[in-house]
């Protein structure tokens, strides 16, 4: 197959992270700078949210209020007029840093965690995934999950894949009308990768971000890589999603490495024949 390339959009970045396309721009976290941004087709940035934490997963409520990951602290934050306010403390139900989040059409979050001490160079352990409804309490969604990370959910909200960076896959659960998940299983093994960032597509494959290697996947259920993107020199690709008006525009964030340093962070942005989901 041919592999796509990318063009910058933005540069300078500290590391963006939870690229979502929404109301006709990017949304992403810029979290060692503490503060969510936009981006405009046109490369113009706004900062939406300042935060006092690491931002990072990000999703909208069913009234448009914006939940936000807040890391270090471990909880989510419900960003409406009043500006950023405690949603769900998901601190009781996490080891080390609170991660990324995907919300569904009723509000429900699903919230991902490190579950190690990634930055202190522990070894992987399993950890819990979490699922925080619209009051705000909080629920062990699954057991045992490997860093789960990056999250999509089907356009009908019946099943949601999960990124396991550590355990080298993406797994899938069918969800109940409560939001319970059920149904474990593989949806794609991925050996030699570390799965990050996820989007679907309108066809129900997957593109990955890689977190070690300078390219996104396009993946089948089963495991067959479909697409490849290479993004610029000197970066790895951390996160992606699919936006633009006609949804084929597949950005990525990049950075050279997720730790502090020189500000390299970039959004990337590649055309693709099929637009998201």
């Amino acid at each position: 197959m041919t592999a796509l390339t990318t063009t910058v959009l933005a540069d300078g970045l500290g590391f963006p992270e939870a690229p979502r396309w929404h109301g006709g721009r990017l949304w992403f976290s810029d979290f060692h700078d503490r503060v969510v941004r936009t981006l405009g087709a046109d490369g113009g940035q706004e900062v939406a949210v300042e935060l006092d934490d690491s931002p990072s997963g990000l999703g909208w409520l069913p009234d448009g209020d914006l939940l936000v990951v807040s890391m270090v602290r471990r909880a989510l934050l419900r960003v409406g007029e009043r500006g950023p306010q405690l949603h769900a403390d998901v601190s009781g139900s996490t080891r080390f840093r609170a991660n990324d989040l995907v919300v569904d059409a009723a509000g429900r979050a699903y919230v991902s965690s490190f579950g190690f001490d990634l930055e202190g160079g522990a070894d992987p352990e399993p950890t819990a995934l979490l699922r925080v409804d619209l009051d705000g309490s909080v629920h062990v969604a699954a057991e045992d999950v490997v860093f789960p990370n990056g999250m999509v959910l089907s356009p009908d909200g019946r099943r949601l894949v999960v990124a396991e960076t550590y355990a080298a896959r993406l797994i899938v659960f069918d969800v109940a009308g409560d939001g319970t998940l059920s149904g474990r299983r593989v949806f794609a093994e991925l050996p030699g990768v570390a799965p990050d960032g996820i989007c679907l597509d309108a066809e129900g494959q997957v593109w990955v971000a890689t977190a070690r290697s300078p390219e996104v996947l396009r993946v089948r259920e089963g495991g067959e890589v479909t697409g490849r993107v290479a993004v610029g020199s000197g970066s790895l690709s951390y996160a992606c999603a699919l936006g633009g008006a006609d949804g084929r525009s597949l950005f990525v964030c990049t950075a050279p490495s997720w730790r502090p340093g020189r500000r390299a962070g970039r959004i990337e942005v590649a055309r693709v024949d099929v637009g998201s989901a």
